[in-house]
This record gives structure tokens, sequence and C-alpha cells, in this order.
């Protein structure tokens, strides 16, 4: 990314440290350390498994079977169990070993086979075998849990959901809101007490980006503060998520999980036509409050189902977002490729399972075999493959007078170019063979203009003539035509499928056994009925079965995996953290009853959405404060049981897209063709081609909120790369949060921060013909959307002169610079 050089960067970096003693502590004083070559921190935040370990009782589900699934599976997993021990289920773990000793005796570690060798001094003897020992402090679980009786439970996600009731808990704030009951009784029971409520101001800005992701104005947020009825945070809420930008925000989301970019990758990362249409239809399904159980059936048998709309032809350009090889060297692999990046997002999407890693052999961890893995392939093996030419991705949905058109002028032209070709072979037939074999290629057009007449009859020459008027007045009309409107989507497939085969350790060209479609074996779902295709049909249905069975009430695993990502989208993590994966070597719920009970609240509710936001949002459990305190960091340092709030730093998105509100500048609009952010040469230089496939739009376009920047994977913009924006070739369940210097250098020096601040400068002056103080005070409604303080004002004045003595900066100069510091506080980009 291109810099300014800033000569007053010592007077901004010692002036934003010198703010430590405000509420707006500089986040991005990190600066001053990187330039005084202090380490970078670019690191994901790491969460401990077990952060309950306070808690006297072991619990099977959440300390004890993450560090068998583990250290431990490989050797007595699912598909393996060396000296007769297999860690899967209750039985095979009580059972004798080969060996005639017992793995597991209740209330006496002593006597465990499993326990003796976890602590066995030899290596030969200790286990796991050829692996680094396991951590103290996991053995000291494994010891009080087969102490305390070693209770066993089966994987509770491979069970079916157990609604229980709603506790009532001795607190009489927190027993109004089933969320709150199941919330305050686990901390009741770990000795810890929830924070107290957080004020009307961080409400409604944490509630506002949470909805929108934009910052609230100085004038909502004055309306939400003077009013004092009942239903005043109810009706904030209400408001927002009626927003179109709720669509944006939340659209966003899921773009992350679908891997949505708006290009193949590789080295020629070639365009995937219209992708910004499925945004679009992402964007307004949300903003609708479609049902999810109506939009994952859409996405996945948008082309299958009973009535086939512009709409749910869209939504299967959800198979289109994958890495795409338009130049493969092995064609049967990247065939195999591309079904196995349908099937792994299908997956960990919709179901939180990692059935892609059965592909090559039975699941390691999970009991997925590999056939499994390949039943899910052959539901979707009748999807035909991504072209470059179009035809089995692009769909023309223009107006059905315009199609029937111009696939009438098409079929003339076709039928008029075969009666060419007839009268034309009677007179190449008569040349030599040599002028013969030029027709064949490249010379064609120059033996036919130069010959052809002397070997036809009149009347042969004049149908030609008039053969060749009507060819090209035709395609004369068809590039006159409208542009046809064409749509992303599954264009065509196959309603006979090819057979479907286990490969060989995922090899295709080593195919084994036959399987058809069918579920995975631990759902214990009744096979598929797949419908036998008419003669007429144009799909195989299997995919709209598939849909059917995803969607089903009975599903254990879609409500509880979209429960979780929508908490996880306001609380900053899941009830389970590992979203994608609800496996055993994943994260197990801290909470499993109030998932459970979300769950069956979301699909009893309509599947919608909105509904479950307000359910969650009314809670105290989303109002409390993010303040620290002593007894809750020292028992739950990672806030697995919500004793508080998460305070979360701005996405990428939200850091662009306030910067463009504060000042005035942001572009509302909805929808429509993406735009190309400007971006210097020296990132356009990164590409095998610089610059090739990224276009140049507007001021105006540019000024549109961030989910509507084209997204070429081989060129993502900085500067939301800078802020965490997620790898496109994989689907993310959870960005990394990372603070580190290129933020602070983007933040305070880009070319693009440094418009931003001048634009905000502009405003403040056009609104305010007065003194620096009233500039100040305007900015600060602005940027922070509250009143300041004279304490406030009076540091950024001292920065003013300071720049004013020291670095000889124009009184317009040091207020754009002011404004600049403000736009890098941690009040701007962090949220309570």
């Amino acid at each position: 990314m291109r810099f300014r050089h800033i000569t007053a960067w010592p007077c901004l970096i010692e002036y934003l440290i010198s703010m430590t003693k405000h509420r707006s502590l500089q986040l991005f004083s990190l600066l001053a350390g990187f330039v005084a070559s202090i380490a970078t921190i670019h690191s994901p935040v790491v969460f401990a498994q077990d952060a309950t370990a306070s808690i006297s009782t072991i619990d099977f589900a959440r300390q004890v079977q993450p560090i068998l699934a583990k250290h431990c599976y490989a050797c007595h997993g699912p598909y393996a169990a060396e000296g007769g021990l297999r860690f899967t289920n209750k039985e095979a773990v009580f059972s004798e070993l080969d060996s005639g000793f017992h793995a597991i005796v209740a209330h006496k570690p002593g006597e465990s086979e499993v326990f003796k060798r976890l602590t066995a001094e030899d290596e030969d003897e200790r286990m796991p075998a050829e692996a680094e020992p396991l951590l103290p402090e996991e053995i000291e679980t494994i010891r009080k849990w087969i102490k305390q009786g070693a209770q066993w439970h089966e994987h509770w996600g491979f069970s079916k959901p157990q609604i229980a009731d709603v506790p009532k808990v001795d607190n009489a704030q927190w027993n109004q809101h089933p969320i709150d009951q199941f919330i305050y009784m686990q901390l009741k029971d770990s000795g810890l007490k929830p924070n107290r409520k957080s004020d009307k101001q961080t409400l409604i800005r944490r509630a506002t980006y949470d909805l929108t992701g934009l910052p609230p104005t100085f004038q909502e947020v004055e309306a939400f503060l003077n009013d004092n009825s009942a239903d005043a945070w109810q009706k904030l809420i209400d408001r927002l998520l009626d927003s179109p930008h709720y669509g944006e925000r939340w659209g966003r989301h899921w773009l992350d999980l679908v891997h949505y970019a708006e290009t193949n990758s590789y080295e020629l990362d070639g365009p995937k036509p219209f992708a910004w249409k499925y945004r679009d239809y992402v964007i307004k399904s949300l903003n609708d409050d479609k049902p999810y159980d109506q939009f994952v059936r859409e996405q996945i048998a948008g082309d299958e189902l009973e009535e086939v709309t512009v709409e749910t032809m869209t939504a299967t350009g959800f198979y289109r977002l994958g890495i795409f090889d338009s130049a493969p060297a092995d064609r049967t692999l990247s065939r195999a490729d591309e079904l196995d990046d349908i099937v792994t997002t299908i997956s960990q999407v919709f179901l939180g399972l990692t059935i892609n890693c059965a592909r090559c052999h039975d699941h390691k961890i999970d009991p997925i075999p590999q056939a499994d893995y390949y039943k899910m392939v052959s539901f979707v093996s009748d999807i035909e493959p991504y072209d470059r030419k179009g035809f089995n991705i692009s769909y023309d949905v223009s107006p059905p007078d315009i199609r029937e058109t111009f696939t009438r002028l098409n079929q003339e032209v076709n039928g008029w170019t075969t009666e060419l070709r007839v009268v034309e072979r009677r007179g190449i037939v008569k040349m030599s063979a040599e002028d013969q074999r030029k027709t064949e290629g490249r010379q064609r057009k120059q033996i036919l203009r130069e010959k052809l007449k002397d070997y036809l009859s009149d009347e042969d020459w004049k149908q030609r003539l008039s053969l060749t008027r009507k060819i090209n007045a035709n395609r004369k009309s068809i590039k006159e035509f409208p542009d046809r409107e064409t749509v992303l989507c599954v264009a065509r497939s196959n309603p006979n499928p090819p057979v479907t085969h286990i490969f060989f350790r995922g090899n295709p060209h080593v195919p084994g056994d036959e399987v058809s479609p069918g579920f995975p074996e631990l759902f214990q779902s009744e096979p598929p009925t797949i419908p036998r295709p008419k003669t007429d049909a144009k799909t195989a249905g299997r995919r709209k079965v598939l849909a059917a069975w995803i969607t089903s009430p009975e599903n254990r695993m879609t409500a509880r995996v979209m429960v979780n990502r929508v908490w996880q989208f306001h609380f900053g993590r899941g009830i389970v953290r590992s979203s994608n994966n609800f496996g055993q070597v994943g994260s197990p719920p801290t909470h499993p009853e109030l998932l459970d009970y979300l769950a069956a609240q979301f699909a009893q509710n309509g599947w919608k959405l909105k509904t479950l936001h307000k359910i969650i949002m009314a809670s105290q459990a989303y109002q409390m404060s993010s303040s620290m305190n002593e007894a809750g960091f020292a028992k739950d340092p990672d806030n697995d049981l919500f004793w508080r709030f998460d305070a979360r730093r701005l996405s990428a998105e939200e850091v662009r897209d306030s910067l463009l509100a504060v000042n005035g500048s942001l572009n509302r609009k909805l929808y429509g063709a993406s735009f190309y952010e400007k971006l210097p040469q020296e990132v356009l230089a990164r590409q095998s081609v610089p610059g090739k496939g990224w276009g140049t739009s507007s001021e105006e376009e540019r000024n549109r909120r961030s989910i509507y920047i084209h997204v070429k994977r081989s060129l993502l913009t900085p500067m939301l790369s800078v802020f965490d924006f997620p790898d496109t070739d994989h689907s993310c369940e959870a960005r990394f949060t990372t603070l580190q210097p290129g933020q602070a250098l983007s933040l305070l020096n880009s070319e693009f921060v440094h418009t931003q601040a001048k634009r905000l400068a502009t405003r403040i002056n056009q609104m305010i013909d007065g003194s620096a103080r009233q500039k100040l005070t305007a900015a600060f409604e602005l940027v922070y959307a509250r009143n300041t303080t004279p304490q406030e004002i009076e540091d950024v004045m001292d920065l003013m002169r300071k720049l004013e003595t020291d670095y000889k900066k124009s009184p317009e100069e040091s207020l754009q610079l002011a404004f600049l510091s403000m736009l890098n506080w941690n009040e701007f980009i962090f949220i309570d």
C-alpha cells in the first residue's frame, strides 16, 4: 500500500500515547512500537479448551472427550482399536483389553491402564506412542474424571437435542429471560456473578454495529438516550432490523462462510460472470427475513424446486463460488476437487461436520466412513462442471419476449449457415485438391472469396448471396439487441449422472466400490428415496432430496449450527467455538442446554433469523458491560461462561464503511454490480499480468459499502486485508482478530484514510463557520456520536498548537490532522 509521508508523525505518536489518561486510549500506539522495532503482534486470539477447570466435577463432553479425540483417536478411534481399546463408546472403553487389563476402572486411576500409560516414565510404555506426552493439566483432568467415577456420555453433537427445562435462578433480573437463566445458573455454579448492564450510549453503538455494520448518528443516539419508555430497546432493535443495511451486514457473514469471490483463483484468476447477483440474493433474502430453511433449499436445489424462479436459480450460484483451474493438468482430478469443494462447503456450513476429512480414508476422529463422503458426492454429481464458456454456469433470465426473439434469430442463423455450407460444398468439390485442402484451414475465407464463384452455377451463387445477406442481417440484429440478463448458477445438470465410486485413497484414477446417494451413518436416518427422472427431466432431483433432509426438523445439526453462528456474530464466539466443526475434535459447547433450547425455538418460530436476533438481544447477557473484574478474569479468563460482554475491534468492512459514514460521503445505494477500489500500481504489480481484471469505478461508486467491492482472489483490497479480511479459497467460520502495525500504518498514514480525514474537515467547515473549538465539538458528534468534554477539547487543541509550532502546519492542516487522530482512537475502532 502506498503511504503519504507525514512530517508530523512524531508529534501525532506522542499525542496518541498521551491519550492513555482518557477512555479513548489509542490502540494504534502499536505504531510507536513498530517504529521502535518492537515485535509484531499478528496471531489469532487463542482460547483455552478448558476454561471451566475451576468447576469441581469434571464434565466428560467438555473436558475429557476433546483430549481423547485429539491425542488417542488415531490408534483407538472409530476405525482403529489397537490392543482392543476403542474410545468411541462406553461399552468399548470399559471392556477387557487384549492384555487382560481394563483401560478404565471407575474410581481407581491407579488400576486404570490408560492412566498408567499416560504417566509412564518409560517412553516405550508411555502413551500416546511416538508423540508428545499429554500436558500435566490434561493428565490431571483424566485422573479426576476416573476418580469421580468415569461418567461416560455419547458425543453431544451426534445425539438428538435434549430440550431441558428453563432453570429458575435466584436473581430477579436474570430470571426473566431463558438465555439469562441458563447463563446465570452456570455462573452461580462457578462462583461468579454477571457484569452490570451497559449504559444506553454503549448499547446503541453495540446494537447498531451488530445489525447494520454502521455507526449510529449523534441524532439517533440522542433520540435513544431521551426515550424513557419501557420498550425503547425493543423499538431500537426493530428499527435496525428493518434497515436495508441489516442484509448488507449479515450478508457479509454468510459470504465468509460460502467463500464468496468473483474470480476463479489460480494464475489466470478469470472472472465469475455476474457472481455479484448471488451476493445480492443473499442480502435481499436476509432483508426479507426469508426463513432459513427456505434459504438453504434454494441454494442447494433452487433449480429442482416445484417452482423455479430467477431468484432460486440465482441462489444456486452457491455451487459456482469455489476456485476453478481453467487449464488443469489433470481434468479428472480437477473435477474431483470441484465436487470436494461442494461437499466440504455443504457439510461444514449447513451441518457443522468435516465430512471432507473422509475423502481419502475413513474419518480419523468422527464416525464418518469413507463411503459417507462419496454418498454425499453422489447427491451433487449431477451438476455439470464449471466451464469457461459459460454453458454450464450462465442462465438467461431475460424477459420472455427478449429470450424468444434472441432464440429465433440464432436458430435462423444456424439453419441458414447449414444451407450455406451445402451450397459452398457443391463448388468446393469441383476445385483442385490443393484448394480443397486450403478450404479446410485458415485460408478458407480467402479461397471462397477468390474462386468459389467460378465453380458454382448462377442459381447457387444467387442462393449463396441471399443466405449470406440474411445471416449478416440477423447477426447485426443480435449485436444491436439489448444485453441479455444472465445469472451465475447451475445452468445445466445431468438427469442421469454417472455412477459414483469410492476412490482408493481419494485418487479419482483408482475407482473402487459403487455408492448411491445417502446420508451420513451417524444421523441414523432412513435411506433417501431418489426419484426416477422423467424422460424430459433436466435434473436428477437428488439435490432436492438432500435439501429436504438438511432442513428437516428431525435433522439434529442444521438448526443448532445456524443458531450457534448467530450467537457467534453477536457475542464474538459461538456457544461452540469451532462453528464449522461440531465433531469430536471440535470445541464442545459451553452451554449445551442453551444451544438446544435456542435451536428448538428457532425451528418452532419458522426459522426466522430476525426473531432469533430479537430473542438474543433482549437478554441481559447481550446487554452486559464489557468491563473487567478480578474474580471473573481469575476463574474464567476466556469468558467461556459469559460473565461479561466481550469488546471487539471493528471488522475490515466496518472500519472502511465507518470512515465514509462519519464524513458524510458514504453512498448507501443497495445492490448492483461490484465496484473497483482505487489501488496503487505497487499493489496491482503483484499480479502475473499487473492490473489485469481490475477495472476503474467512479468516485461515487467507490464510496459505496465495502460489501460491494469487487472480490478478486489474487488481488484482495489491502485496506480490507490488513484488518483480517478472510481467505476466499475456503469457508471462513470466524475471522482472525489481530492487532498489528500494518493496521496502524493504514489508519494513520494511508492515502485512503487521509482522503477521508480531508472530507471530514470539509464537511465540518461547511457545517461550522466558527472557531476550532466549535469545529472539534462538531467532530466529536460526527465521529463518536456523543458530546465532548472540555478536557478532550483542550487535549486536541494542544495537539494542534504543537503541530503549528513545531511542524509549521497551517491552522487548516493542523485541524485536518486532529481529525485524523480522532479516527485512530480506540473509541472509533472498538465496540464495548
